[in-house]
């Protein structure tokens, strides 16, 4: 056993090395930052349309006295509310027909509505629709251009007191939910790598010379185990950009509320629960390498492997406000679904004691299937370990005459 576990540790010492000072690892890590900041700058660039769409523009055909009241304070407003949802405003000729500007034969520009009159007499023009809409943000705005006495100087006594924080379940709910995706999406982008890993060593013949020196179990360990190593180093990576980039946006980003077990421990258990399911997946897509040739033939078996993985997250998914009921326990028992349904337990239930028993379950579980790919990879790659041996028979030498 020690010679084994120190042939390991020589395995996943030479593979994790190789990996994180290839080019290839560099480019690894830069590809999900690259993808995640492209992805925030769409939901940016969305959110800005969205805005500007749900935000008409109502044109202000008053004397320039009144219309620049109503634009500042309905800047003033937006400043002070954090966008409001209330519409733009813009100044305008006041002999600018109303009808014309809806219709964009004005200035040339379409507006949805067109204010029109004065502070103390207005008239708003435009569709039924519009009108409904913006007619009561349109009266706050008004009413207070009227006003000489700025908001902010208006007095209003206060009494802060402290309360404690309360989660509910349903909140808690969120913060499983956000835990289980994350768990899901590292453990599926990071786990691939082992099967292209085996693959090119089983191409290359490197994994035969390995396997003639050193036994099969501890090349499997070895490798998943330096896999998973190397899969720390980029959610290390990964987790230091994510938190530059919240100390950058600050109070933009949405507060979670806590779990049950607490953060420490949450965040502990999320670490343990990745290794878990990262083992999981990883030792079984050693043995599709070992039974894998190509680069095709890991595609082609490894795809149901991925929608089996996938199912088993939604099933997870699913069960997590069922907590206690059959189901959930199911969820619990399956290896493969365990590490995501036990993380939501802990971000619901305060209890310790079953993650110690579903640890336990999901090492068990872990060992057996790099037994089974270790015997697959024999099977299929050595050609041992199955088989009725050959029986050689040895014939004599015709005679010579």
């Amino acid at each position: 056993m020690n010679a084994t576990l120190r042939a390991a540790w020589v395995i996943a010492r030479r593979d994790f090395t190789a990996l994180i000072t290839s080019k290839a690892f560099i480019f690894f890590l830069i590809g999900p930052i690259a993808m995640f900041g492209i992805a925030l700058a769409a939901g940016a660039l969305g959110s800005q349309v969205a805005l500007e769409t749900a935000q008409p523009t109502i044109a202000v055909a008053m004397n320039p006295d009144d219309a620049k009241a109503l634009v500042r304070t309905r800047d003033r407003l937006e400043k002070m509310l954090g966008r409001p949802g209330l519409p733009r405003l813009e100044q305008v000729a006041q002999d600018m027909d109303p009808l014309a500007m809806l219709g964009g034969k004005g200035d040339g520009k379409v507006y949805a509505a067109t204010l029109s009159g004065s502070r103390e007499r207005p008239l708003l023009t435009g569709s039924e629709q519009m009108i409904a809409t913006w007619r009561n943000k349109l009266s706050i705005i008004i009413n207070n251009s009227q006003q000489d006495t700025d908001i902010n100087s208006i007095y209003l006594d206060s009494k802060p007191v402290s309360l404690p924080r309360i989660s509910a379940p349903p909140d808690r709910a969120m913060t499983a939910q956000i835990g289980q995706m994350g768990l899901f999406l590292l453990t599926m982008l990071l786990a691939g790598m082992v099967l292209s890993n085996l693959v090119e060593e089983k191409t290359n013949k490197i994994i035969e010379i390995l396997a003639a020196s050193i036994p099969i179990d501890a090349i499997f360990l070895g490798k998943l185990f330096a896999m998973l190593a190397m899969a720390f180093v980029g959610i290390a990576v990964w987790a230091g950009t994510g938190a530059l980039a919240g100390l950058a946006l600050g109070a933009a980003l949405p507060a979670l509320p806590p779990p049950a077990v607490g953060w420490p421990i949450f965040l502990l258990l999320c670490v343990v629960y990745f290794s878990t399911a990262y083992l999981l997946l990883g030792s079984l897509f050693l043995g599709i390498g070992a039974m894998a040739a190509t680069v095709r033939e890991v595609q082609t078996l490894s795809m149901p492997v991925t929608m089996g993985q996938l199912l088993i997250f939604f099933f997870a998914s699913y069960t997590l406000p069922r907590l206690g009921q059959p189901i959930e326990i199911v969820a619990t028992l399956i290896p493969f679904s365990s590490p995501f349904a036990m993380l939501a337990r802990a971000a619901q239930l305060p209890a310790l004691w079953p993650h110690v028993l579903a640890l336990l379950w999901q090492g068990i579980w872990t060992c057996a299937i790099i037994r089974l790919g270790t015997g697959l990879f024999r099977r299929n790659v050595l050609k041992t370990g199955s088989g009725k041996k050959r029986r050689w028979k040895v014939r004599a030498a015709p005679k010579r005459i």
